[in-house]
């Protein structure tokens, strides 16, 4: 149709199987957020790329595959345009150098590779955004809050929490970070460099490809404008951890508790739901269910009481 607005996807699962920081429900996690796109959102299969790290996958979750599909996202968006990205994986912190930085550390999620890509990459993405656009981000990954670096927050670590139960939950729990240590550990062990410096690791093995955080780029461009078209929903706050959920011999299927907890809140409202309510509504799913992690919030104050992808109304028949 003439006019019409593009929806498209970019959906991330990342189970690093048979290694030391194996997950189980990721790539189920983007698998049942691509149903809902489909049915829910008016998303066409064929706008979805979707990236995991499944046997036979035929493109894998690396740093560079995931950079280039979020360009390819990005660099074709026209106003009205409504772009998704999830991702479900590890995340990690990285130490700041940035004077005065609020939690000493510096976001990213870490792709099958290990090639990070920081919250400074996010926020280039989103100044890279055609005006009128949106972009919005839902990262179910450990130290996730904060991932569009100076995005102002809206429901954070500043906001009322109460905490829940200890889960008493039957089933395997797994933290979804590697620790910056073991991330360093694992850089430096495939290169010549002897320096502690993680910096130099990513740039010899990944040149160009390695994030912003450590290439030499203009500061301008890694500012925020002013209120913008980003959106991001957290798995977790900056400083907490988000699990991954695995029955085990128990059956039925392993999930990230995040994921599951959006899925849960967009079955149980029909209609539209802001931004907000998503997060608050998600926060409190996980609450009932013993987990000890607060979903965020962050985005301009407009996006946050807008409608959570733009949920189209249904037309009368």
């Amino acid at each position: 149709m003439e006019g019409q607005k593009k929806r498209l996807a970019v959906l991330v699962g990342c189970n690093y199987p048979n290694t030391g920081n194996e997950l189980h429900g990721c790539i189920n996690d983007v698998l049942a957020m691509k149903e809902t796109l489909v049915k829910r959102f008016g998303f066409d299969d064929n706008d979805i790329e979707v990236l995991t790290d499944a046997p036979n996958s035929c493109k894998l979750p690396t740093g560079a595959n995931i950079k280039q599909a979020l360009a390819k996202l990005v660099d074709g968006s026209e106003a009205g345009d409504v772009l998704y990205f999830h991702y479900s994986g590890h995340g990690t912190r990285i130490p700041s150098k940035k004077h005065g930085h609020h939690f000493h550390h510096e976001e990213a999620i870490v792709p099958c590779d290990f090639n990070l890509i920081t919250d400074l990459d996010f926020r280039q993405l989103v100044n890279r955004l055609a005006k009128g656009a949106s972009l919005t981000i839902l990262s179910d990954s450990c130290h996730s809050g904060g991932l569009i670096d100076k995005e102002k927050e809206q429901v954070g670590p500043s906001s009322s929490l109460q905490k829940g139960p200890i889960s008493k939950t039957t089933n395997t729990l797994t933290h979804k970070t590697i620790p910056y240590d073991s991330i360093l550990h694992h850089l430096s062990s495939q290169t010549k460099a002897t320096t502690t410096d993680i910096g130099t690791h990513m740039l010899e093995l990944f040149g160009s490809d390695a994030s912003l955080r450590f290439q030499t780029v203009s500061h301008a461009l890694l500012e925020a404008l002013g209120p913008d078209e980003g959106i991001l929903l957290s798995g977790c706050q900056a400083d907490e951890t988000s699990a991954d959920m695995n029955p085990g011999a128990g059956g039925g299927k392993a999930y990230g508790a995040f994921s599951n907890a959006v899925e849960m809140v967009l079955r149980e409202k029909e209609g539209g739901l802001s931004n907000r309510e998503v997060v608050v509504r998600a926060r409190k799913v996980l609450q009932g269910q013993g987990f000890e992690q607060h979903p965020c919030l962050y985005c301009s104050d407009e996006n946050a009481d807008a409608t959570f992808l733009c949920q189209p109304q249904k037309t009368e028949q």
